[in-house]
């Protein structure tokens, strides 16, 4: 039969038979790590829309850290980069636009996916986040399992 190895990523003990390639190790750790422990960054200055998203996120497996506004978002980002980013657009001390374009612009974190999630629901609206790197663009009020789909396809690349 095959070997058995025992991996412990971050605390977690996980079983896997001899995988062929590294590059299938890389791949099977990938996938755990997102079904697991992905994290994702919710930028939202309106506490009510912060909690409901942080909810339903939670409620789907992830792990959630928060930040207030633009400002907060690129230190938190600097710190402890995410796997993903769901971004406001209107917000105090920095927009969602232009946190998108510096996260998109730095090279530590270019792969890291963001969806605009904002009230501004015009056509317009959604050209000009995709303009700016976004990965996504919901429109508030959304349904519960566009937001949770959406973040779950990206992380799953």
């Amino acid at each position: 039969m095959g070997s058995l190895f025992i991996l412990t990523i971050e605390g977690t003990l996980l079983l896997t038979p001899v995988l062929r390639s590294v590059d299938g190790l890389a791949s099977a750790v990938a996938k755990f790590r997102q079904r697991v422990m992905s994290t994702v960054l919710v930028v939202e200055d309106s506490v009510t829309q912060r909690e409901m998203i942080t909810d339903l996120l939670k409620g789907s497996g992830l792990s959630v850290s928060i930040a207030t506004d633009g400002v907060e978002a690129l230190e938190h980002i600097e710190g402890h980069r995410p796997d993903l980013v769901v971004l406001d657009i209107v917000m105090p001390r920095m927009n969602g636009y232009e946190v998108c374009r510096r996260i998109k612009a730095d090279p530590k974190t270019q792969n890291v996916p963001v969806v605009m999630c904002s009230s501004k629901g015009e056509e317009f609206d959604r050209y000009w986040g995709m303009k700016q790197g976004a990965d996504a663009y919901i429109a508030k009020p959304f349904q519960p399992t566009e937001l949770v789909g959406t973040v779950k396809q990206l992380l799953r690349g």
